[in-house]
């Protein structure tokens, strides 16, 4: 737990450090771009030792010089486990990973110090998926973890299959860790004879078998009263915060919403980011994946934006509202969100130069043609990781990020 204040405290003083400047010189929104590196592969961000490494190899300390380039370290597995005996750390907890992330499943596993669970998980001739558990899990808590991004149904089958295979296999708690929830976005009747799909995987999960639910970001909150069994809901502002922490910032900053139901998440955002000032763009959808921006709701001229948002799908919204901001005279756009959905044609969107940065978390796996040069993808490995464990130790999860 001490490791875990320690990262906590150094993300918090991170944050803090541009502030400091306020009565002195203050970094030009010119700077926030030249120290941003671009990085093309995930990240973890919330370990407390964290090292700025310039041409020289010096340690760095407060802003950060032009051509740095920064790097974490590894999270050591003694972060959690090394306490317990050693015959007893991986007896009663079992992580298995579907095929729709196996990398961060590797990386939460590698952060708890444990090997994943070995699993065969294959598909017959005419689709139908098969899963056998190939080491017992009687008795443990399991936690499997799947997003059900794109293929949506056939990762969210997956899991389901997963699940009947633990409750099967006499698993004493069955724990789907989804880091992208699919089908959270249909969460009301906006017209007549829509279905409410949220509500439906909702309780698909727990017919299935699942005990526990992890999900994180989930496109609407009251989503979480939809499913009959516990939910812990994580969120991945800490893990973005941590990286504009790392970077030099202009004071000259706003945090933008897209749209106005994503006002309560961009509030809490700019809190945390220096009490920066919030502005809203005001739209009227035309149907799905389709949007008309009407006005902005804020003051962004001269001033580095910051969008927020839980996800980005066709990008449609989010570079509408990035135009309306050039046009009322942003200096740079930045967007930032944790999960990528990424629809065609969103990487012509993203990638066509009305961005300086798109910053993302590594819920959803992105292919190689899904990468783009002003993308980042930081990793939220070390944050899911640890609220399996206070899940499995009977923690707190909010404690996290208190």
């Amino acid at each position: 737990m001490a490791a875990t204040a320690a990262a906590r405290g150094t993300a918090s003083s991170l944050l803090l450090s541009p502030r400091r400047s306020r009565g002195g010189a203050t970094a030009s929104s010119s700077s926030f771009r030249a120290a941003a590196p671009r990085f093309r592969s995930p990240r973890c961000v919330l370990e407390s030792e964290q090292l700025r490494v310039v041409d020289g190899g010096k340690r760095m300390g407060g802003v950060e010089p032009r051509g740095a380039v920064w790097t974490p370290k590894a999270p050591a597995p003694e972060a959690r486990l090394a306490a317990l005996p050693r015959d007893t750390r991986d007896s009663r907890m079992k992580i298995f990973s579907g095929t729709a992330n196996l990398p961060l499943s590797q990386e939460i596993a590698a952060y708890l110090g444990v090997d994943l669970g070995k699993i065969l998980i294959k598909r017959f001739a005419d689709g139908e998926i098969y899963v056998q558990l190939q080491e017992s899990v009687r008795g443990c808590d399991v936690f499997l973890v799947q997003s059900t991004c794109s293929p949506v149904n056939e990762n969210l089958m997956e899991l389901f299959v997963m699940i009947d295979a633990c409750r099967r296999a006499s698993a004493r708690s069955i724990t789907a860790v989804i880091p992208y929830f699919g089908y959270a976005r249909a969460d009301r009747k906006a017209q007549g004879r829509e279905a409410i799909t949220a509500k439906l995987a909702a309780n698909l999960l727990t017919e299935a078998g699942c005990d526990r639910v992890i999900v994180c970001d989930i496109h609407s909150t009251q989503a979480l009263g939809y499913f009959d069994i516990p939910v812990d809901h994580i969120y991945g502002q800490p893990v973005i915060l941590d990286y504009l922490a790392s970077k030099t910032i202009s004071e000259d900053l706003v945090v933008v919403s897209p749209d106005v139901g994503g006002v309560v998440r961009a509030r809490a955002f700019a809190k945390k980011l220096f009490d920066a000032p919030l502005a809203i763009v005001d739209k009227r959808r035309q149907g799905h994946n389709m949007s008309e921006v009407m006005h902005l709701i804020g003051d962004v001229k001269g001033k580095v934006a910051i969008m927020v948002d839980d996800m980005i799908d066709t990008a449609g919204t989010i570079t509408s509202a990035a135009a309306l901001l050039k046009q009322e005279g942003a200096e740079a756009v930045y967007a930032c969100c944790t999960h990528a959905v990424f629809s065609p044609p969103a990487i012509e969107r993203l990638s066509g130069g009305i961005f300086e940065e798109v910053i993302v978390t590594n819920s959803i796996l992105l292919p190689e043609d899904k990468c783009f040069p002003q993308l980042t993808v930081l990793s939220m490995a070390n944050l899911v990781a640890e609220t399996i464990w206070h899940v499995h130790r009977d923690g707190s999860v909010s404690s996290i990020f208190q």
